[in-house]
């Protein structure tokens, strides 16, 4: 038996569990939500859509945390959204009690789940719930840099285009305008993005990915959720199925990359045991610099939630 909780029946989360649903991979997904009755409308919805798309995943929804005992994996993405004019850093007191009340809730009926954390900013509250859950670093992992690099994926491959199944690439940091994208690692079905691209073009769109989440909140006045959404599924996937993909997320740093006790973007294996490696790429030096920088933002934003009353820290 297997079993995902998404915490938070908002756009995003609800996005995620109907993803996870159509994988057909777990035997059940839960929706779990502040508003309980939404939660279970929406976990109907879902499942009376099996029969028209194929898939046999029960899906059950409500506000009772007994109904996520035994959960594999659990995915937050509970907390209030962005609205235009607002930076990640600005929802940091607000949403670190809502993160921090989740996952004391879960543990109450799973002892040892992998978590997934989606709320914003998302640095700072894969921080928070680590230090609220007691759980290996290897076991909280912030989902940003697969959102992220999708982006980047989807406009290389508008401007070129092309698939953009065929685009890898691969970026670190923090999720937001001090992100690191890394061209040099940026491929098109094998072939260095950097010779079938202006430099001027890539630098424009490696600049829209680090705003690329402001650009969709002017437009809709609140933040993404469909690439969100599919972004923390897969990374359950890969996790549930012990795929070993490799893919970009937050977790903690132990001394990789000259960096220790903080949460930033980095590469990683990602397996049945949570974080099964951070993976080191030979950074140049202009590269590891924008790491540090940006992983400095993200020590302010810890030391901001450290800062906030009846928070644990």
């Amino acid at each position: 038996m297997s079993k995902i909780t998404v915490v938070g029946a908002g756009n995003v989360g609800a996005t995620c569990a109907n993803v996870l649903a159509h994988e057909d991979i777990v035997n059940e997904v839960v929706l779990i939500d502040i508003q309980g009755n939404m939660a279970k409308g929406k976990a109907l919805d879902m499942w009376q859509q099996a029969p028209v798309d194929g898939y046999s995943t029960r899906v059950a929804g409500g506000d009772d945390y007994a109904l996520t005992a035994g959960s594999d994996i659990v995915i937050i993405t509970a907390g209030i959204p962005r609205k235009p004019g607002m930076s990640r850093d600005d929802l940091i007191s607000t949403n670190a009690k809502i993160v921090v009340s989740v996952t004391q809730n879960i543990l109450k009926y799973t002892k040892n789940p992998i978590i997934i954390v989606v709320s914003n900013p998302l640095d700072v509250m894969t921080y928070a719930v680590w230090k609220a859950s007691g759980l290996s670093d290897k076991r909280v992992i912030g989902m940003a840099g697969v959102l992220d690099t999708a982006r980047y994926r989807a406009f290389l491959a508008e401007e070129l285009d092309v698939s953009p199944k065929d685009i890898q690439a691969m970026l670190m940091g923090g999720h937001g305008d001090t992100m690191v994208p890394l061209p040099r690692y940026t491929t098109v079905s094998g072939i260095p993005v950097t010779e079938m691209i202006r430099k001027d073009r890539l630098d424009a769109i490696i600049e829209r990915t680090k705003v690329g989440g402001g650009e969709l909140v002017n437009l809709m006045g609140t933040s993404a959720w469909y690439a969100p959404g599919a972004a923390a599924a897969q990374m359950a996937i890969s996790i549930l199925k012990d795929e070993k993909r490799i893919y970009p997320c937050c977790v903690r740093m132990n001394g990789q990359y000259k960096l220790k006790d903080i949460f930033v973007g980095a590469p990683v294996k990602l397996g049945k045991k949570g974080v099964q490696e951070i993976i080191k790429l030979r950074l140049k030096k202009d590269e590891l610099e924008l790491l540090h920088k940006s992983a400095a933002a993200r020590v302010s934003g810890q030391i901001k939630h450290q800062s906030c009353p009846d928070i644990p820290a």
